[in-house]
């Protein structure tokens, strides 16, 4: 599908240039004369093309041996960066899963005192303990409440 959409694009660009062409031809000498000018004009204000510093990630350094060693000085400081912005990335995820642990355990240790507090009043209770286990106790207390 990708080449049938850059086929289009090509046609496209083929259309548009042979359309240029064929209006830049009828446009007067005079015209093409100032044009031609101001390109001149243009190159020669251009500035000179300054090298571009590509950051090469730490997983494409394969081809490094060949690399000079300024180039390669250069390349081991982002990577200690990379290092760096890994690990600072590790802390808020490690902060989130102790902060999960800790109200894991807090909501079971209320649970437990929750639990234990029930036991408690039940066994500190007037009624035998069988009385609980009577379904038709738990359902009058049940409707008590």
């Amino acid at each position: 599908m990708s080449s049938a959409l850059d086929n289009k694009e090509t046609e496209f660009v083929q259309a548009m240039r042979r359309a240029l062409d064929e209006s830049a031809a009828g446009l007067p000498t005079a015209t093409t004369t100032r044009l031609a000018a101001a390109r001149k004009a243009a190159l020669s204000r251009k500035k000179a093309e300054q090298p571009v510093f590509v950051r090469v990630p730490a997983f494409a350094a394969a081809g490094a041996g060949t690399l000079s060693g300024a180039v390669k000085s250069e390349l081991k400081a982002p990577r200690r960066r990379a290092a760096l912005a890994r690990v600072a990335l590790a802390w808020p995820l490690a902060a989130l899963v102790a902060g999960l642990f800790a109200i894991a355990y807090f909501e079971d240790q209320q649970r437990t005192a929750e639990l234990a507090d029930i036991d408690a009043a039940m066994l500190s209770d007037d009624l035998p303990l069988t009385a609980y286990l009577d379904h038709g106790f738990n359902a009058y207390l049940s409707r008590a409440h």
